[in-house]
């Protein structure tokens, strides 16, 4: 990374930062981006800059994670299906569940943090569902893509609203346990255990369909 590539993702880290510590204290919709720019020393028009929206300052990489589930299918090996490749992705997404599993007293405050803020804002919880959407839309072209017809299509859509909704499900029930302080550090076996249970549900209809054609670039 060069000089320049540097100074600036300091001081989009200096922004974002800024910016958590205000949301964490008052909550997202009291904190207006002046008040950020003001904390992080630097112009309004320069967090905009680096941040298209306010939204964007509190979930500064909403659309990659999601875009890493959809990447996650779309390279899964041949004979891989999309439910196996999508459940191997989410399972290893559980991080900060895991370190507050491990007793990690910043990782649980700062999960404390993000699902207080988010519950209690509107805007943040229609921005989550924002992303929701494009991220379904994206794997319904990827898997539509993969089984070409008006019945794939409809079954491309069925499939990634059900794969989506296998996360948005988890994301809730962990939201709900963090704001109800119930067994918290615990959070990272259940979040496994239900997920389990999730898939299960879905394999029976899913199990065996969108699975990766033969990789053409393989040596024979």
């Amino acid at each position: 990374m060069g000089l320049r590539e540097l100074k600036r993702e300091q001081t989009r880290q200096s922004i974002a930062d800024a910016a958590w510590r205000l949301f964490a204290d008052r909550g997202f919709d009291d904190v207006t981006v002046t008040e950020i720019a003001h904390e992080a020393q630097v112009a309004k028009a320069t967090v905009f800059n680096y941040f298209p929206t306010k939204e964007d300052l509190f979930f500064p990489r909403l659309e990659d994670f999601g875009a890493r589930m959809v990447e996650a299918v779309a390279t899964r090996g041949a004979g891989e299906t999309a439910l196996a490749a999508f459940r191997r992705h989410l399972l290893g997404t559980a991080g900060l569940l895991d370190r507050v599993a491990d007793g990690d007293a910043e990782a649980l405050h700062r999960l404390r943090t993000v699902n207080r803020v988010v519950a209690a804002s509107p805007a943040l919880v229609a921005r989550e569902r924002e992303a929701v959407a494009a991220c379904a839309d994206s794997l319904a072209a990827l898997l539509a893509a993969e089984a070409p017809g008006p019945a794939g299509d409809v079954g491309a859509r069925v499939a990634a609203n059900a794969l989506i909704g296998v996360h948005r499900a988890l994301v809730d029930h962990v939201r709900r346990r963090v704001l109800a302080d119930d067994r918290v550090t615990h959070l990272a076996a259940d979040f496994r255990e239900q997920a389990g249970l999730a898939f299960a549900l879905l394999e029976r209809g899913l199990g065996d369909r969108f699975v990766a054609p033969p990789d053409d670039r393989e040596e024979p």
